[in-house]
């Protein structure tokens, strides 16, 4: 049986990567500018494209059979 990933499961991970990635990058963008307001206006815009991506991305790869193997 090949493995499949759900588009649930898919968006889990999207979303819980994001949130990681997401407090990474305030953190850095903050660190170089010193601006609260400014960091997160650059983080949340980020993080939505980023998330938008990343489906997107796990989304094709799922349609690719190479590297699965049967279990």
């Amino acid at each position: 049986m090949i493995f499949n990933e759900t588009r649930t499961r898919t968006v889990a991970k999207t979303v819980s990567w994001r949130i990681l990635a997401t407090l990474l990058t305030w953190a850095t963008v903050y660190w170089f500018t010193g601006l609260v307001r400014e960091s997160l206006k650059i983080t949340l815009t980020a993080a939505v494209l980023s998330m938008i991506v990343y489906y997107i991305f796990e989304r094709l790869w799922n349609m690719a059979s190479w590297g699965r193997t049967l279990k």
